[in-house]
């Protein structure tokens, strides 16, 4: 058997155009979802990169791993210690690790391991290439050492092959050679002349004024991106910036699949597509960026063609992308580890059964501290560090009706706020029970400084703020975070 995995980093499903969405964007991976299975409502445990990759590939929420955060202890694997035999078991039980068992060639094809020093990463691969640039490699400069691998191996048999891709990443990166497909087509609905008015007024990193995280600067290497929104052109040109990332990725994958279909194997070759998670645009008033526990950040894309399984099928159950490891393993009769937290849904591949679960538990601890709970329509946020954006302590969304979260029900629906706590409690209790350490990773990350994209830059970030006219949020901003050095 053949496996092919697209990792394509900073994808959101609702730009695709298998999710509906109005824009051509993805005619390569909208094949794939025709002839497979496309999960409607898949989910990063963890994100942003490092914490969601460090939850897929080891098949275990953040909170387990120790992976919650992008630097300081809570971004490194936490180590077995004294129960570790000659190989720890992320060699047998990582994704990667069990189908190496299985008797598959792992090969990877990802700068992610050197980016993050995230080690860890290659434990069950048994090649792995380094395209050299740490996450910022335009697809042109991936393609060829993938095209060279298929070529020279695609007729063998039991291979995985793991495609890193990394172009709707920030900076937005299409070649200026590409141009722009989208340019006469609508922006997404939601973004409006009045509501990028709203958001100009907010404040917190990321946000419309400062696209550059703390700052409006730019880059003439990066002209698809902004550095400020002043008006909807901008807008335009960031959507069309993120879009043409995604629309120049697919056509690079179109190659991968031709190569594939001259070597004789695409027919019974089984393709995986995710992300390791979304990219807010607009929503919470932040643009361009991973730092939330909501929905446009934790919801991914999952898509599966395996031969056999259903064809052109949605699945609507809440799952992980933690799901993916034991869902493989059952596919391919290997052990179930007990030491996941996934749980499979092989059975919506085959027969098209639910098999989703009840609630699921989103964590971010890179910019903000947040943990939030999707339970049937509904999304309940807790903010524990709010990443300078003044966020409430709890907010409420009702994703069917207000999928762009712009209304809080939080005070409108304390029964939402009750249940989703009651959840969270829930959750937490069990993780702290199954896990021999005492200590939850989100609050190292708390009693390190917060989170480490926003550790050490408000005092600078209010200098900009009295520049821009915001200045009225720093006494709110100094009362939230008395651990910031301010003089």
């Amino acid at each position: 058997m053949r496996i092919l995995f697209l990792d394509l980093d900073t994808l959101r499903p609702d730009h695709l155009g298998c999710y509906d969405y109005h824009r051509n964007t993805s005619p390569n991976i909208d094949s794939v979802a025709a002839q497979g299975v496309r999960f409607e409502n898949c989910y990063c445990s963890d994100a942003p990169c490092l914490p969601s990759r460090a939850a897929l590939m080891t098949g275990r929420f953040g909170i387990h791993t120790g992976i919650v955060g992008h630097g300081g202890t809570a971004a490194d694997m936490r180590i077995e210690g004294g129960s570790r035999g000659f190989r720890d078991k992320l060699a047998y039980e990582s994704l990667p690790g069990t189908l190496r068992a299985a008797g598959f060639k792992t090969v990877s094809i990802s700068p992610f391991a050197f980016r993050h020093s995230a080690w860890w990463f290659h434990a069950g691969f048994s090649e792995m290439h380094d395209t050299g640039k740490g996450g910022v490699e335009s697809a042109e400069e991936v393609t060829p050492t993938a095209l060279r691998w298929i070529r020279q191996n695609a007729r063998a048999d039991n291979w995985f092959l793991h495609v890193n891709y990394w172009d709707p990443h920030t900076p937005y990166r299409a070649p200026a050679e590409f141009g722009n497909p989208f340019e006469k087509d609508p922006l997404p609905q939601s973004l409006t002349p009045e509501k990028l008015a709203r958001d100009r007024r907010l404040v917190g990193p990321h946000g419309a004024r400062e696209l550059n995280m703390y700052d409006n600067a730019t880059h003439d290497k990066y002209p698809r991106q902004p550095g400020e929104l002043k008006d909807m052109d901008d807008l335009r040109r960031l959507i069309d910036g993120y879009d043409c990332g995604v629309r120049h990725m697919d056509g690079h994958i179109g190659q991968l699949f031709a190569a594939l279909r001259e070597a004789g194997v695409f027919g019974d070759l089984a393709i995986l597509i995710s992300s390791d998670h979304g990219e807010n645009m607009g929503e919470l008033g932040i643009y361009a960026e991973h730092a939330t526990a909501d929905q446009p950040t934790c919801r991914v894309p999952m898509i599966i063609r395996w031969p056999g399984s259903r064809k052109g099928h949605v699945d609507a159950g809440l799952h992980y992308q933690l799901d993916l490891a034991p869902t493989l393993g059952e596919l391919l009769g290997c052990p179930q580890r007990t030491s996941w937290d996934g749980q499979s849904y092989a059975a919506s591949l085959a027969e098209g059964r639910e098999v989703g679960r009840p609630y699921l538990v989103l964590s971010q601890c890179a910019h903000t501290c947040q943990r939030s709970v999707r339970f049937g329509d509904w999304l309940y946020v807790r903010t524990y560090h709010d990443f300078y954006h003044l966020f409430p302590k709890e907010m409420v969304f009702d994703l069917k009706a207000d999928p762009y979260e712009e209304r809080n029900l939080a005070h409108d629906r304390p029964d939402l706020c009750k249940e989703g706590a009651y959840r969270l409690l829930e959750w937490h209790d069990q993780m702290m029970a199954s896990m021999p350490h005492a200590v939850d990773p989100l609050w190292t990350v708390m009693k390190d400084g917060g989170p480490y994209h926003s550790r050490g830059w408000l005092k600078k970030y209010c200098a900009y703020l009295e520049e821009t006219g915001r200045a009225w949020a720093i006494p709110e901003l100094r009362r939230r975070h008395p651990e910031e050095k301010w003089d």
